[in-house]
């Protein structure tokens, strides 16, 4: 678990993510683990795959881990909803703003997406408004998703990227958004007050400050 300056948690799991760390980088090194085993070599090398791993997951762990920290100015941005009219961030001041990046054909973001349905039964309105941001190579798929999700909430946006390994899109790379799904809560001055928790403490929170 990572705290911020703050002292607000980062806690949820790395779900999907690119293989740019991991991947066959452990199995290599196991395969030479197993080949200098057969030979006679001093006790001390038996730590060398065990520290190699650890070294490998605490870089994909602070490699994928939001940029952005509590406190920051969310950066502005600017697109197109699917009905043609133009959004801003800036036209959401005055109330929490989730940013939520995922994808249709990301597994946990699907799961995930019936708790965020019921934090916006819940909250959504006046004071409260989700922003989802879909990664896709696909539109229909991604129209099609956010309909069997019931995301109903109006701002809706979809950016079409060439890879799902860098997450290759504007507002992504504004909010350094390296694995889905990914959680920005923003409080009515446009600044970001949580990262990355968890849609229960995101309702706990909420709680507090609206209830």
């Amino acid at each position: 678990m990572y705290k911020n300056k703050e002292g607000l948690s980062r806690e949820r799991p790395s779900f999907f993510v690119s293989n740019l760390f991991v991947g066959g980088g452990v199995s290599a090194l196991n395969q030479h683990h197993q080949a200098m085993s057969k030979r006679s070599l001093p006790k001390w090398t038996n730590w060398i795959l065990p520290v190699a791993v650890v070294l490998i997951l605490a870089g994909r762990y602070i490699y994928f881990m939001p940029q952005l920290d509590s406190g920051e100015n969310a950066p502005a941005f600017s697109a197109t909803l699917p009905d043609g009219s133009r959004f801003q961030l800036d036209q959401l001041k005055g109330r929490y703003v989730l940013m939520h990046f995922w994808g249709s054909w990301c597994g946990p973001c699907r799961s995930e997406n019936p708790q965020l349905v019921a934090l916006y039964q819940r909250f959504g309105g006046e004071h409260f408004e989700i922003v989802s941001v879909g990664i896709e190579k696909d539109p229909a798929r991604w129209e099609r998703a956010g309909k069997q999700d019931g995301l109903n909430w109006p701002f809706q946006l979809v950016e079409i990227t060439p890879s799902f390994r860098f997450f290759d899109s504007p507002i992504a790379n504004q909010f350094s958004v390296k694995k889905l799904p990914t959680l920005f809560l923003l409080n009515p001055k446009g600044e970001i007050v949580l990262v990355d928790v968890s849609v229960e403490k995101l309702a706990r929170y909420l709680e507090e400050k609206l209830q």
